[in-house]
């Protein structure tokens, strides 16, 4: 198991202003040594036979054709619209323009 011990994780929540139990830096400790150890491990596995992947089975889009389908007229698209102007839907202004 890699050496990181309770002091390595006291120092690294110093420095990252994280206060920590006495509790919390034991159980830390041994989370990144598990971490680093199974790291360690899959960087021993890989060489260069072995390709680079990003998932383990290949991904593709699947597309399907963009075909125009029933369009609504400017006047049917803003009959429902609580207000409008000149043809396009009117919304309340969020932001001061002085």
């Amino acid at each position: 198991m890699t050496e990181i011990n309770r002091d390595d994780v006291a120092h690294l929540a110093q420095l990252a202003h994280i206060e920590m139990s006495d509790a919390e830096l034991d159980r830390m400790a041994g989370e990144l040594a598990v971490i680093v150890d199974s790291v360690k491990t899959v960087s021993e596995i890989v060489g260069p036979e072995v390709p680079a992947t990003s998932h383990p089975i290949p991904l593709s889009n699947v597309l399907r054709e963009d075909v125009v389908g029933h369009v609504l007229s400017q006047e049917q698209a803003l009959s429902g619209a609580p207000d409008s102007e000149d043809g396009r839907f009117k919304v309340p202004a969020i932001l001061d323009e002085d």
